[in-house]
Formats: C-alpha cells, sequence, structure tokens
C-alpha cells in the first residue's frame, strides 16, 4: 500500500487493516474507538470486533493472541455477534500459527522456560488452574465432576450419562476385568478410579498432584465404600512403582510436556506387567503447534497438546504396540458445549465469588476450546496400547462395540460396603 494510500486511511484505519491481514482477513468488522471502522473487501461480516482503545490495538498487532484474550477479559474489547461464529471464523481464516512470529515466539521461548513441567514446575501449573476450588467446578461440569472429554453414544445424551459412557469405553478399551490391578496417573476427581473399582472390579492406585482433588477423591472413595479398592496418592506420576495390569492416563498428557515424553515411557515401561494393557486419553494437535500465548499464561500453564508422532516418544524405546487409536474430536466439542451453557447459568454465582473479569476470562476458554475442536485445531486422541511380544491381545474390535455393554454386566462386581 502506498503512503497515500495510508494517510487517507488514516493511522488507526489503517492498523486495523493490518490486524486483520493478522489473522487471514477473516469476515469480521473491526470497530474502533473513535467510529472508524474496517472489513475486509467483498465480505459480509460475520461479527464486529469493537476495540475500545490504541494500546489495545497495538497489543493485538504485536501478539494477537494474548492481546485478544487479556482485552477480551479486561472489557476493552468487546464482540457484537456470537462469539463462537466469530472465534471459528478467525481459525479457518488463520493461514498459518501465528506464533511463527517474532513476538509470539519469543514469547512462547520464555513461557518454556518460566512454565517447564519439573517436579516443581508441574505442581506449580497444575495447582494455577485445579485448585481454583472444587465449588467453582461443581457448577458446571458433571456430578461425579469428570473434567475430559465425554463419549456421546447418542448425541442426545446428558452430560452425566456421556460421562458413564466415557468411562466405560476406556474399560472396555483397557478390557478390565475383576481383580486387575491398575495404576491411574492423573486422576482428576476421581471419578474413573471409582468407577473402575465399582463397576468392574479393579483394584486402582490413582497418583494427582493436586491437593483439592486428591482430598474430595479420597473423600468419595469412603462415602461409597471403595477405599480398600481405590487408593488416592498426592504424588507426581513420575513417582509411581508398582506392577500393574493396566496403566491408565486421561487428560494428562497434554500437561507433561513434550520434553518428559520419554520419563513417562520409562514409567510405564517400569510398572506395567508382561501382559498389561495401557491407555492414554489426550488432547492433541495434527501438526506441531504451541497452545495460544494466553491460554498458556491465564488458564493452562505449561500444557501443550502433542501430535501422534511426538506422543510417541513415551512408547518407541521401550517396544509398545499401539493397538487402537481413536480420535473424539467433535465430541470434545459437544462436551464443552454442555460446560459452557451450564457455566453460563451460574454466571452470577461466579462473578459474585471471582469477579467479571474471571467470568470473561473462562467464557473466553470454553468458547475458545469448542471453536478450536469444531474447526479441527485441536483433536482428541485415545491410544491404546501392550507390550511389543504379548499376543495375548484382541484379534478385533467387537469387545468395544455392539454386545459388549450387556456383556459389561455380567462383569460388574458388586458396590463394596
Amino acid at each position: 500500500m502506498s503512503l497515500l494510500s495510508r494517510i487517507s486511511l488514516g493511522p488507526d484505519r489503517w492498523l486495523a487493516r493490518r490486524l486483520s491481514m493478522a489473522i487471514g482477513n477473516a469476515p469480521l468488522r473491526i470497530l474502533l474507538w473513535d467510529g472508524s471502522h474496517f472489513c475486509p473487501e467483498g465480505v459480509r461480516p460475520l461479527a464486529t470486533v469493537l476495540i475500545k482503545d490504541r494500546p489495545t490495538l497495538l497489543k493485538l498487532l504485536l501478539e494477537p493472541e494474548l492481546g485478544f484474550g487479556d482485552g477480551y477479559t479486561a472489557g476493552r474489547i468487546e464482540v457484537e455477534g456470537d462469539l463462537l461464529e466469530m472465534l471459528c471464523a478467525v481459525f479457518r481464516a488463520t493461514a498459518r500459527p501465528l506464533s511463527s512470529r517474532w513476538v509470539p515466539a519469543l514469547l512462547t521461548r520464555w513461557m518454556d522456560r518460566r512454565q517447564a513441567n519439573s517436579l516443581r514446575g508441574s505442581r506449580k501449573n497444575i495447582h494455577h488452574h485445579y485448585d481454583i476450588g472444587n465449588d467453582f467446578y461443581r457448577l458446571w461440569l458433571d456430578s461425579r465432576l469428570v473434567y475430559t472429554c465425554a463419549y456421546f453414544e447418542d448425541d442426545t445424551a446428558s452430560l452425566e450419562d456421556a460421562q458413564i459412557a466415557k468411562m466405560n469405553h476406556v474399560c472396555r478399551k483397557l478390557q478390565l476385568k475383576p481383580g486387575d490391578k491398575v495404576v491411574e496417573a492423573g486422576c482428576g476427581w476421581g471419578s474413573l478410579a471409582l468407577h473402575m473399582a465399582k463397576e468392574y472390579g479393579a483394584t486402582v492406585r490413582a497418583f494427582n498432584i493436586s491437593h483439592e482433588q486428591v482430598v474430595y477423591a479420597r473423600r468419595q472413595a469412603g462415602q461409597e465404600g471403595l477405599s480398600s479398592q481405590v487408593e488416592f496418592v498426592e504424588d507426581d506420576y513420575r513417582n509411581i512403582t508398582g506392577r500393574f495390569d493396566a496403566f491408565v492416563s486421561v487428560g494428562m498428557l497434554e500437561h507433561v510436556g513434550l520434553d518428559h515424553y520419554k520419563d513417562m515411557g520409562v514409567v510405564i515401561h517400569r510398572c506395567l506387567s508382561d501382559r498389561g494393557r495401557g491407555f492414554l486419553h489426550f488432547i492433541g494437535r495434527n501438526r506441531p503447534q504451541r497452545l495460544s500465548a494466553w491460554t498458556r499464561k491465564r488458564i493452562f500453564p505449561g500444557a501443550c497438546p502433542p501430535t501422534l508422532r511426538q506422543a510417541m516418544d513415551c512408547f518407541e524405546d521401550w517396544d509398545f504396540s499401539i493397538l487402537d487409536i481413536e480420535n473424539l474430536r467433535l465430541h470434545y466439542a459437544l462436551t464443552l458445549r454442555h460446560w459452557l451453557e451450564r457455566f453460563e447459568k451460574s454466571r452470577e454465582r461466579i462473578t459474585t465469588s471471582f469477579g467479571p473479569e474471571f467470568v470473561r476470562a473462562w467464557r473466553l476458554y470454553l468458547t475458545g476450546a469448542i471453536a478450536s475442536f469444531h474447526t479441527g485445531v485441536m483433536q482428541l486422541f485415545q491410544v491404546t496400547f501392550a507390550r511389543g511380544m504379548d499376543n495375548n491381545i484382541p484379534m478385533t474390535r467387537a469387545h468395544l462395540y455392539g454386545a459388549a455393554a450387556e456383556e459389561r454386566e455380567s462383569r460388574c462386581m458388586p458396590v463394596m460396603s
């Protein structure tokens, strides 16, 4: 663009044009504080993004993801229209990862060092997100506090039913049977560990470094009469010892850190019996790419969803065979829609406890996550594996579908009293 054209646009409107180019000329109208605006030619805008001051506009240009997240959270950016549609439009229009620009790249390297998943760093990262308070999560998760992707056998199923279906899906993949010894790395509030014990007769040792979650899980085990079957250990997965028939981790690998996947592999190799089965469930990517700077800074420090190739660092050195890979991307988009709907219904209570900026931040996080899975920016992988020389593995997938649900009932153990 010539200097004369820039002058005719005006400096702020010209900056708005540069911002539009930075987000792939997404079909959005950028409205500035003085009433001037910019919209790519020949498009019908899906929404209007109101930027209330020049410093916010400049931050958007330097680091669009962090600038938008912080601006929206603080109320310096407003979206007129559907926030989900707006985010989906940006994700579809962005031609290349924004982290390839020099400012985001420098910020990413700084965060990698500051949020490293060492023994101490992991505890700090997990505390930031998971120890906000159980009362907060009770407002919008299901009754069992399952904070991972549900499995919708029917897209009209309730969130509660879909989370139970997910836990059964995991247990069928592991082919759990009464008496199996299971170790779980990263157990959340304990719902899966309790389900494996109660419904499949397994003995479970579950590890977690979130103090609030472990306290809650131990209380639940006592109330359900499962304390003799399930042990909740407040410790890092790297300190797991013993031998087990099954290793399971749901929603933790994305918090391990790429540099520690071989550490995870060492733990799995050390604790899995010769005929043991393993299962990893994690948010992933189709190509290597970090989480947005805003998500890492404000919501999930230290998190990094891996590609399948990157996740193989957990398996290859120890000759583990991959038996099954499933992608539940659209299931997670639907799960998040349920969470967001419940979150919005509890908005007033959350505002009273945490303030309006917190509400806007979490609305953006949940809506952005829906958009990520809906547009294919994020994936949800389930990987089942066993030792390479183990021939005691299923020949088909018959144990996962069809009559498997009915067959499960014959394997169930009575509730322990």
